[in-house]
């Protein structure tokens, strides 16, 4: 049993689905440099204009089913990855109260968010994965394997991820937030965007005109350090072969990855070894998140969707706000390519060493 993309919808700093798209090939970065989330220093933050992210979800998670060919999801499985959950909104009540007292803990948990989307939408069951920036996903390897395995026909996955001062001043306390707009694969950067997002992808094990199947995953974790990869890429290396071997293809049957790329020090540096060492400069790669920033648990979704998109489009995403290329043993376009893309690689890395890697391509 196959896995088929056949409808989306994202919400995020740059907008719906046509305007992130335009922008990235556009290389207009998204982000604002922000001075009011953290005291006497700048952020460069993807920020959004919403009222929670309650609203977020019921907005995006309906066009998804306006743009289906289910009339409801009452036999769909819904499986969220986010790495906050409810945080953004019991935050925002302790900052304005200066209290626990009215923070109800029942909408803290990953399970808020779906809790609310099942008593909106009616789902038949849902799960929620929270494991950092590798969260949503996560949430796409569960749904392939529950797709062979047939438990399925039906699977939305969501993420979603709110912008919280837990988050920005959690990063900044570990220095590997930039003031400015992140620098992905520059010799120069200087570290990431914490950005926010909802995406949601209907996946399918039946095949409609435009569907785009997830072809392959592949997840390992090298349990290094807390925070930082393994600087010999180990684990990067096993996810993106892991994928490959999932997907039955050879890296020559790659054109695209699209990388994870944050533009820390380490996770580009790591990243862009593992890229070398398996595909040279065979496949172009690019990390979109100089556009959106980083969407932590909504990441996954956010950048499956801009390499469907990628594939529909025959157009390979560029790199922007990159200077000087670092490892210059890897192809990282400066302007779209226009040309046939048949697979796309997407990585997803996360703090603990937890990797993630899906294939998306052609359907044959």
């Amino acid at each position: 049993m196959k896995s088929y993309i056949n409808s989306y919808e994202l919400l995020c700093d740059a907008g719906d689905v046509k305007a992130l798209m335009d922008a990235i090939y556009a290389k207009e970065s998204a982000i604002t440099v922000d001075k009011t989330y953290i005291e006497d220093a700048t952020a460069g933050l993807g920020i959004m204009q919403y009222e929670d992210i309650y609203t977020l979800l019921k907005e995006v998670v309906s066009k998804v089913l306006k743009e289906s060919n289910l009339e409801d999801f009452h036999n769909t499985l819904l499986i969220l990855g986010s790495s906050v959950g409810g945080m953004q909104e019991c935050e925002e009540i302790f900052y304005a109260q200066k209290s626990y007292e009215n923070i109800d803990p029942n909408r803290y948990s990953m399970n808020a968010l779906t809790d609310y989307l099942e008593k909106e939408f009616g789902f038949y069951d849902s799960r929620a994965i929270s494991t950092a920036c590798t969260s949503s996903a996560n949430a796409f390897v569960l749904a392939k394997r529950l797709i062979e395995a047939g438990a399925y026909e039906n699977i939305l996955v969501v993420g979603a991820d709110g912008l919280c001062k837990s988050t920005v001043l959690g990063f900044y306390a570990l220095s590997v937030l930039s003031g400015d707009k992140c620098r992905p694969f520059d010799k120069n950067r200087d570290g990431m965007n914490v950005a926010e997002a909802v995406a949601a992808i209907l996946i399918q094990n039946q095949k409609k005109e435009n569907s785009i199947e997830l072809k392959g995953v592949g997840a390992s974790s090298d349990a290094y350090h807390m925070t930082n990869p393994n600087p010999d890429a180990s684990g990067a290396i096993s996810s993106m072969q892991d994928a490959l071997k999932d997907a039955n293809l050879n890296p020559s049957d790659v054109e695209y990855i699209n990388a994870h790329g944050t533009a820390t020090i380490a996770n580009d540096r790591v990243e862009a070894k593992a890229v070398e060492e398996i595909f040279g400069i065979d496949a172009f790669v690019s990390s979109t998140k100089a556009i959106t920033g980083h969407t932590l648990g909504a990441a996954g979704a956010v950048e499956a969707i801009v390499s469907c998109e990628a594939i529909k489009r025959s157009l390979i995403p560029p790199q922007a706000n990159l200077t000087e290329l670092e490892n210059k043993n890897i192809n990282v376009p400066l302007e779209p390519v226009k040309m046939r893309v048949k697979n796309v690689m997407s990585n997803s890395f996360a703090f603990g060493g937890n990797n993630t890697s899906l294939i998306f391509g052609e359907c044959i």
